[in-house]
């Protein structure tokens, strides 16, 4: 919880003196820092002053106000910038889509001072005209401010999960709670969340609920009861734990799980079967006598059906698969052995490439792909057509000090807005593995947008299409494309798809990756790593991946490194 909220002051920080018009050093220093940190494995708060100096891109003054963070809330630097800078200017900047410079000019020039405000003027068209805006960025900011007020519902599942972790965790240390899980759309592994649900047993209700209530996190009680307790988080989260007796807890877990329309499934087979079901167990009808509800394979087994991942309990043709037998065999996160798209210091990552193929080895992973930014994204350190060379033949240097492990010489190339990528097929040619992205352009029309990727796809040298929708959580929508054509090209050419598994992109999400899968469409679930710590973003890959109902056969990163090159190598004879 520390790393999110320091790595949230450290972008903040960024902006304001983005609005202040700063050094562009400094701020990008900042934005740096908090990726980093966003990147951690591990808690900030149990690291060194010396430790925290080591991290990627924190020196001495920004470890000092990490550390003075730990000790007292704050951060001094922070506080005196929001005192420079007019908190309805502030207020401007929360609506996504709104960046530093339009936040100002909004604010100096028409006296905008809140979002209602906003609203009002861009829905009267009073805002198009004026310098850089034009009547497309009225609609997108209508678009932010209706995607702001989903933000206070629903927050992404890679800020609530740690969160939950944390309790879940403090829990299981400081109370007499037996079983403890969570429950809810986290467990089904949601990309975006409402609130927490947990599950616990203890013949000790009151004591547990006390812990809950009195936890760091708790910045108001909403219910403290015996079986039942509610609180809200400091980031605003409501976290609801229920405690239940052992042998209603696999029957709780399967209710309190969800999701609803597969709870209302359940219910009708056990109603047909002449049984019910409910958080407690599940029951004859005719005379009320427990059958089961200890463990959650009991509720399959009564109503005939074998044990059902959590993931997949959205009602979406589980409940039927199972009845015919045909569930899939979901990947897990054993199954992967490298991750595709990483980014190294070259561009706009923090670590070394040695550094990041130390890390990855250490994981147990067989290889990785140094993706690395070009020209066309110079904001990110994009490498120009010599420097993508460069750096293919250090990986080429580094490989062979390597044994047992490859590194991949690779780059996410972007789509430009003519159809064409920034980087030259001469160049493409030579590297193991390219990734192309769109990164500009987002508005244009349907048909733009999608004949950009429809043209990247059709490139000899193209292996993966990554951020098809461009969506990031609770900060900006998907783009307008036609999936069904740039899919169906894709099944054509057997290009491989990404599954980011960035935890506030998620792009492609379940519904895509469901689609991937029955029309045969490769998938790639790779991290966008941009430091060491990112390498732990897998794993919300793997879970939007079993949402998907994919398998370890319909991931390519499951190969290990002589068939992964190999049917790398065979892309290249498609077109």
């Amino acid at each position: 919880m520390k790393n999110h909220q320091i790595a949230g002051i450290f972008n903040d920080i960024a902006d304001l003196l983005e609005i202040k018009g700063d050094n562009p050093f400094r701020i990008r220093a900042y934005r740096r820092a908090a990726q980093g940190i966003e990147g951690l494995a591990d808690d900030i708060s149990a690291m060194t002053d010396e430790m925290l100096v080591g991290l990627p891109g924190i020196g001495k003054d920004l470890a000092g106000k990490i550390h003075e963070f730990l000790i007292t809330g704050k951060v001094t630097a922070y506080e005196k910038l929001k005192e420079e800078i007019p908190e309805s200017l502030i207020t401007l900047l929360s609506v996504p889509g709104v960046g530093p410079k339009t936040a100002r000019h909004l604010h100096d020039s028409l006296k905008v001072r809140n979002i209602a405000d906003l609203e009002r003027l861009a829905k009267g068209h009073k805002l198009s005209g004026l310098p850089g805006i034009k009547a497309k960025t009225e609609e997108n900011i209508l678009k932010g401010i209706e995607m702001l007020r989903r933000g206070r519902e629903r927050q992404p599942l890679g800020r609530v999960l740690p969160i939950a972790n944390e309790i879940a965790r403090q829990l299981e240390k400081a109370s007499p709670a037996r079983k403890i899980s969570l429950a809810g759309s986290i467990r089904r592994w949601k990309d975006t969340i409402r609130d927490i649900d947990i599950l616990a047993t203890s013949v000790e209700s009151l004591k547990v609920m006390k812990v809950f209530v009195n936890l760091p996190v708790v910045h108001e009680v909403l219910m403290h009861g015996l079986a039942k307790s509610s609180i809200v988080t400091t980031e605003g989260i409501q976290v609801d734990l229920r405690v239940v007796e052992e042998e209603s807890y696999g029957a709780a877990l399967v209710y309190f799980t969800g999701s609803k329309a597969h709870n209302i499934r359940l219910r009708e087979m056990a109603l047909r079967a002449g049984m019910k079901i409910n958080e407690y167990g599940i029951f004859r009808e005719s005379d009320n006598k427990r059958l089961g509800g200890r463990d959650e394979e009991d509720v399959y087994k009564l109503l005939g059906l074998p044990y059902i991942e959590p993931e997949l309990r959205e009602d979406t043709g589980e409940i039927e698969a199972a009845i015919e037998g045909n569930l899939p065999e979901l990947i897990g996160l054993k199954d992967i052995r490298g991750d595709l798209h990483v980014h190294s210091r070259m561009s706009d990552g923090s670590n070394t490439i040695e550094e990041l193929a130390t890390a990855a080895e250490k994981r147990g992973y067989s290889y990785i792909a140094i993706t690395d930014h070009t020209e066309g994204l110079g904001i990110a350190g994009g490498l120009s057509a010599g420097k993508v060379l460069e750096e293919a033949e250090e990986i080429k240097s580094i490989n062979r000090g390597l044994s047992g492990f490859r590194l991949l010489s690779g780059a996410e190339v972007n789509i430009k807005s003519d159809n064409t990528l920034d980087m030259p097929d001469e160049v493409l040619k030579k590297l193991d593995i390219v990734v192309a992205s769109i990164h500009s352009g987002f508005r244009q029309d349907r048909e733009k947008l999608t004949n950009r990727f429809i043209s990247a796809i059709r490139n000899p040298y193209v292996s993966v299409i990554a951020h098809l929708t461009g969506r990031l959580l609770g900060e900006r929508d998907a783009y307008d494309i036609d999936i069904e054509k740039v899919f169906e090209m894709l099944r054509k050419t057997g290009k491989a798809l990404e599954l980011n598994a960035y935890p506030l992109r998620l792009d492609i999400n379940e519904t895509y990756a469901k689609k991937a899968k029955e029309m045969g469409i490769p998938v790639v679930i790779s991290t966008d790593a941009h430091s060491t710590g990112h390498f732990d973003y897998m794993l919300y890959g793997v879970a939007t991946g079993r949402r998907g109902w994919l398998g370890a056969a319909d991931v390519r990163n499951t190969l290990n490194t002589p068939d992964l090159l190999k049917w790398l190598k065979s892309l290249r004879s498609v077109m």
